[in-house]
């Protein structure tokens, strides 16, 4: 079994002292990614940092206090690579992959945007090239025999069963048509082949949402969007046994803003 958890942190010092430790040292995933850790690595405690029994990446942004992503392996992966070959995107602290036996774990923030803004031209322009690098990453997989999971915070809800209110959020960014159909391509097997692997498990129920806004009772209501997921190749995708939010319990419990995404595969 292969369990792999995504979550965006919302700062991972922060999260460090909210309850992210206590979590860590309960989990039993063997992968997990973070998002948004927006710290350098020398500024992070040594048991967040490089928690005992863990292999540890941190890529974090040129710009300091923004993005970062990490990698968290039980297993010292047998390679990683920073960035994707972006001239603009490298050094965003935005992506990070590491090769395990027969499957490569990623680990993306992707820009979040904001319509009418240079945010979202930059978010326009990752798409665009990070899509390339989808469609080769899967073809390099297939010609070694490996399977691939891209997980992390997309920032794009796909359909309408993505976020509670979906029909006041069309014209903001996270739910624009072409942001969706973006999404929808990266998913067609004709072109970017992955295979959203939480809606699989779920295919006829709201959500399960994996972010909610710290404003109003969003959290209590569970008026949340579903925008962290884990996008595999069909091989990996056909090997779920199960996925599933880790919501917690009550809003005081919460120790970011989004929820782990955890799925258990079969290999």
């Amino acid at each position: 079994m292969l369990t792999v958890t995504t979550v965006n942190v919302n700062g991972l010092r922060a999260a460090a002292k909210k309850g992210f430790v206590e979590w860590l040292a309960d989990t039993s995933a063997d992968v997990l990614c973070l998002q948004e850790v927006r710290a350098e690595p020398q500024q992070l405690p040594e048991h967040v940092r490089a928690p005992e029994g863990w292999h540890v990446v941190h890529a974090p942004a040129a710009a300091k206090g923004r993005a970062g992503v990490s990698l968290y392996t039980r297993r010292e992966p047998d390679a990683v690579r920073i960035g994707f070959g972006s001239a603009e995107f490298d050094g965003g602290g935005r992506y990070v992959e590491a090769d395990l036996p027969g499957v490569t774990v990623a680990s993306l923030y992707l820009p979040s945007g904001e319509v009418g803004t240079e945010r979202q031209d930059e978010k326009v322009r990752f798409m665009d090239e990070f899509l390339t690098h989808l469609r080769q990453l899967r073809a390099r997989a297939a010609a070694d025999g490996r399977e691939v999971v891209v997980c992390g915070d997309w920032n794009i809800a796909h359909q309408q069963a993505d976020l509670k209110n979906w029909r006041s959020n069309t014209k903001n960014s996270g739910f624009l048509p072409e942001e969706r159909e973006w999404l929808g391509r990266v998913l067609a097997p004709e072109d970017g082949g992955y295979v959203d692997v939480v809606r699989t498990l779920h295919p006829d129920v709201d959500g399960p949402y994996s972010w909610w806004s710290y404003r109003g009772r969003a959290f209590d209501n569970d008026s949340g969007w579903r925008i962290d997921y884990q996008l595999s190749t069909p091989g990996l995708a056909a090997k779920v046994v199960k996925g599933f939010v880790e919501r917690a319990a009550t809003h005081a419990e919460r120790w970011s803003d989004h929820a782990p995404v955890t799925v258990v595969y079969d290999l």
